[in-house]
Formats: structure tokens, sequence, C-alpha cells
């Protein structure tokens, strides 16, 4: 029987196993695949599963691990960080982001396109995929980051100047920082990425992050199964 799981540390509290099960109504078996150390968790992968997710702190160390001798499409170079690893029939490792693909979906869904600008706050790997998916679609996309690695990428204190002509702004930090109080009055859509303790539910158009890891199911367990996500999520 085909095996899918999660290799990633701390991964105990993961809602993974379930949301999965109830994607296919327990039609496969997924796994905690626990453990602190990378490549023995890699290994677990290619000794018994047919594809996994990967979440922190591995996302990178995978996404170089599949450059070796795997395939990654242009959008997850930009990226630099996989969520997903599937074994492909070509005999190769397949490497994908479904925070990328979950954010574009979430985009397209909400008409958010050309002429649309999307501010995303914060620059890890899940800002990095909403950057990304937001450009894909044509977005005016503008980033604010507390380290500013781009000559473009703006400084967290002008958030309260440029939030005021964004249509839509994703926020990807764990943790709340003091610029987000400048943010009283916003009317654009608000999508957080930290769902378990959320810090902008009070701001009007607030989409929860359970949207983001919803419709990151719905683009994400597809590539991993070759089959379409049976029961509504």
């Amino acid at each position: 029987m085909e095996k899918f799981g999660l290799i990633g540390h701390p991964i105990a509290h993961s809602e993974s196993p379930e949301v999965f099960a109830k994607a296919y109504d327990g039609r496969w078996p997924y796994d905690l695949i626990e453990g602190e150390d990378f490549e023995l968790s890699w290994q677990r992968f290619l000794d018994g599963y047919r594809a996994i997710n990967i979440t922190t702190p591995f996302k990178e160390l995978a996404f170089r691990k599949v450059l070796e001798s795997g395939m990654v499409d242009d959008s997850v170079r930009a990226i630099g960080a996989i969520n997903i690893a599937v074994k492909e029939a070509d005999g190769l490792v397949h490497g994908y982001n479904s925070d990328y693909l979950g954010v574009r979906l979430l985009l397209q869904e909400r008409g958010f396109g050309e002429g649309s600008t999307v501010l995303v706050v914060g620059f890890g790997g899940a800002g990095k995929a909403a950057a990304a998916a937001s450009r894909s679609l044509g977005c005016d996309t503008i980033i604010c980051n507390r380290t500013r690695h781009t000559p473009d990428m703006r400084p967290l204190e002008e958030i309260s100047i440029l939030a005021p002509v964004a249509d839509m702004l994703i926020y990807t930090l764990s943790v709340p920082i003091p610029e987000m109080s400048q943010l009283a009055g916003f009317g654009g859509a608000v999508l957080e990425a930290n769902y378990r303790t959320p810090c902008l539910a009070d701001l009007p158009g607030y989409i929860s992050g359970k949207f983001w890891h919803r419709a990151q199911a719905i683009t994400g367990y597809p590539l991993m199964t070759g089959k379409p996500v049976q029961h509504p999520l």
C-alpha cells in the first residue's frame, strides 16, 4: 500500500494526518515522521513513502536535496524551498511548494490579479512563496521585512504608508510586531499565515490562515497522490 507522511521537527501537534484522512476518506496511511535529523528523515521517505509533506525546519534542506538529483520548476527555484516531495514515474523525486500554490488559489478565488496591489509582510519561507504567487498573477507586489534583502524591499516602518494602497495584505510572520498597530481601519483583505495564534483577526476583511492551509491541501495533495481531493475540506 502506498504511504504518505510529514517530516519536520517538532510535528507532534500537526493536524496534517487528520486533514489528509478527511481529504481521501482514510484511503491511505499518513504518518508523522518525527525527527531532528533531516538526513534520517529524508532516508525514511526514500525507503518507505510515495510522497511527503515537509515543514520547518526542513523546507530549504529538502529543496537543496532535490536540486542534487531531482526536479523542481522555476516557481520553486524562485522560492528556494519545497514542502512536498514526490517520487514520480520518471524515477526522480520532484519538489513542489504548496505555500505558493495555496496563496495563488486564494488570490484567484478572490479575483486578485493584474491591477491589484498585494503587500506581503515578512520574507521567510511563507513570505517568499506568497510574493512569488502574487507576482505570478500579475499583481503589483510590495514586500515589507525587517531585513532588506533587495533594494526594492521596504522596511516594516513603512507599513502605515504602504497598507492604504494595498488591496490585500498577507502577513506571514509568526508573532505580532508593533508596526501592525498602525493598520487600524485598513479596509482591504487580510490573509494571516498563523492560524493557531492569530494577531490580525479583528481587522475587517480578515481571512484566517486555515483557508491557506485548506488551499494548500486542495492544490498539494493531488500532486502527492495523483488523485483529486475526494472530500470537501
